[in-house]
Parts: structure tokens; C-alpha cells; sequence
């Protein structure tokens, strides 16, 4: 299948940690995760306005995606959607000007005043295939909940869990870091926590959205936001900053 000349995607290691999301997304023009500048550099080539998709972004080393290219991106036509990370986070402030957002990520910075954007920021390769080496909170806090629903450990430790990876530099967020220190309050200690929270796919909400939003071709549907219909159940020489 060859790629749409009118569909860009921007995704870096949320795309990285999918293989599905991977040949699902073949319709796009995939580019590395979005900087400021490079949606600007698109609506000025293109004659006709498409689709843009913000799903990972850099930031830090870098300048992040500005708003007033997306802005202008709008202005001429072309439809914006964002999900899962930066893009999640730049729907959320451009939504009044009809930037869309998809999504769990996207719903919860739309209903969370507590959630902030470093909780999707983690810690990738600067190359492809982008890969992680840290575990943004968002996910982090799902797994937690899920201990927690699971009588594995109490609300009240897993609050403490959270509010300690909350307090800490995003490049130190790590799944084995937490599963230690979760095992200390774990009913069945550290085993407890890894049978639980073996297979890390559930909690893993960026690609979760992201896998939802091209399996559902969202971008055809012109549907509303993902806190509605459409919601689905750093910087060194080596590494890259993410959001």
C-alpha cells in the first residue's frame, strides 16, 4: 500500500512499541516526532490542505511544535488531530480553534486538573526506531490502579507510589523502579507485582490510543473529540526528550 500524499503522521516511540499500529498506520506519511517548525514546513509545500496527526514530539534539545503553526495549519484547511502524547497535549490547548483530540490521554488532560504533561514524557533513541528506555507516568499510574483494584496493594499505598514518581525527573520513571517499590507494599511481594503486571500492553494508554485511532480510520470519520464518541477503552548524547 502506498502512503496518501495528503496524510502526515508524526510519531516516533509510541509508533516504535506497536507492530500493529505499524502496518495499520501504512496509509501516512510517517515523520520522526514532531519540532517546532515542521508542520509549517508541510502547509507551505502542499498546495492542497490533508490530514496532520501529532502523535510524539520532542522538546528540550529542541523547540517543541508550535501553536501558531498549528494554528495556521487550521486556518488553511487542514484537518489537525492529536493523541497519545505532545499531540495530546497541544489538542487539549488548541481544541477552541478545532484542533481534535483522540483518546484516554487526550480525555484524561481534559478531565484530570491534576494530570501534567511531563506524565506522558519519557526517554528515547534520537534514531529510529525511537526505542524507550523509560515508562511515562500515565502508563505507570494505570498499572498502579490496577494493583490497586486487584486488592494487591491499598489505595493508600498506591497513592504514595505515585506521589513519589510524581516528585521525580520524568528520565527517571522506569517499569522495574516502580515494580520495586510497589513490591514493598505488594500482598505477595515482588512476585505478586510481576504476575500482575507481566504483560505491560494493557496499561500502555499512548499506544493503546494510537492503535485505536488508525484500526478506526478516526481521521475519516470528522467525528468528535476522544472524551467523547470516539474514546477508546532526555536529553544527552544519546537520548532523546518525548512528549
Amino acid at each position: 500500500m502506498r502512503a496518501d500524499p495528503r496524510l502526515f503522521l508524526f510519531a516516533g516511540p509510541t509508533l516504535a512499541a506497536s507492530p500493529r499500529a505499524r502496518e495499520l498506520a501504512r496509509p501516512f506519511r510517517v515523520r520522526p516526532p514532531v519540532k517546532r517548525f515542521d508542520v509549517a514546513k508541510i502547509i507551505e509545500t502542499r498546495g492542497r490542505p490533508g490530514v496532520l496527526v501529532i502523535v510524539d514530539g520532542v522538546f528540550h534539545d529542541t523547540l517543541a511544535i508550535g501553536h501558531a503553526e498549528l494554528r495556521d495549519a487550521l486556518r488553511r484547511g487542514w484537518r489537525v488531530w492529536g493523541l497519545s502524547s505532545m499531540g495530546a497535549i497541544r489538542a487539549r490547548e488548541m481544541a477552541p480553534l478545532g484542533m481534535r483530540g483522540y483518546g484516554e490521554v487526550y480525555a484524561k488532560f481534559q478531565e484530570d486538573g491534576d494530570f501534567q504533561d511531563d506524565e506522558v514524557a519519557l526517554l528515547h533513541e534520537p534514531t529510529p526506531p525511537y526505542r524507550a528506555s523509560t515508562e511515562p507516568l500515565v502508563h505507570l499510574r494505570a498499572a498502579i490502579a490496577h494493583l490497586v483494584a486487584r486488592g494487591i496493594v491499598s489505595a493508600s499505598a498506591g497513592e504514595e507510589v505515585v506521589r513519589d514518581l510524581k516528585s521525580r525527573w520524568y528520565g527517571e520513571r522506569t517499569r522495574r523502579g516502580t515494580m520495586d517499590a510497589l513490591s514493598k507494599h505488594a500482598r505477595g511481594g515482588l512476585a505478586a507485582v510481576q504476575a500482575e503486571l507481566g504483560d505491560f500492553r494493557a496499561f500502555a494508554w499512548k499506544t493503546r490510543d494510537l492503535e485505536g485511532f488508525v484500526d478506526g480510520r478516526v481521521w475519516e470519520s470528522g467525528g468528535r473529540s476522544g472524551a467523547g464518541q470516539e474514546r477508546r477503552t532526555v536529553e544527552n548524547a544519546n537520548w532523546n526528550t518525548e512528549e
